[in-house]
């Protein structure tokens, strides 16, 4: 009977883990594309941004914008990676959403309420990549 308990536990916490790298995986792919198009955005146009002369991390726009459009395409791919649930991509993955938040932590003065959404989302990436067990 335990070994039954065991593993009808087994399958359930590797259905979870599976799902929650299939959410972040989707999450981080989102994000990459809204980052994506910001970065287009700035590059594009300048006149998009708000102009914030006494901000002290000052970017010209558009070098922001390729970081930016830079990262995204990162982080989307890395997202296909985390389909496969291949383990570098779960540590990738952590590591660029953390970038990530800083670089739109960064860039709130310039266009704050898409900033802290994307902040939200790569927050959801890394707590649902790290809160899966190795060995799931």
């Amino acid at each position: 009977m335990t070994t039954i308990t065991t593993r009808r536990r087994s399958d359930t916490s590797q259905a979870a883990a599976g799902g929650l790298t299939v959410f972040a995986a989707v999450l981080l792919f989102i994000a990459g594309i809204l980052d994506l198009f910001r970065g287009i955005m700035a590059i594009a146009d300048d006149d998009v941004y708000v102009s914030t002369p006494n901000y002290i991390f000052q970017f010209d726009l558009t070098s922001w914008g390729w970081i930016q459009l830079v990262l995204g395409v990162i982080a989307m791919s890395v997202s296909l990676g985390l389909f496969s649930r291949a383990t570098w991509a779960r540590v990738v993955g952590v590591g660029i959403a953390g970038l990530l938040i800083i670089a739109n932590f960064l860039s709130i003065p310039y266009y704050p309420v898409w900033s802290l959404i994307l902040i939200a989302l790569y927050a959801f990436v890394i707590w649902a990549l790290c809160v899966v067990r190795p060995q799931d």
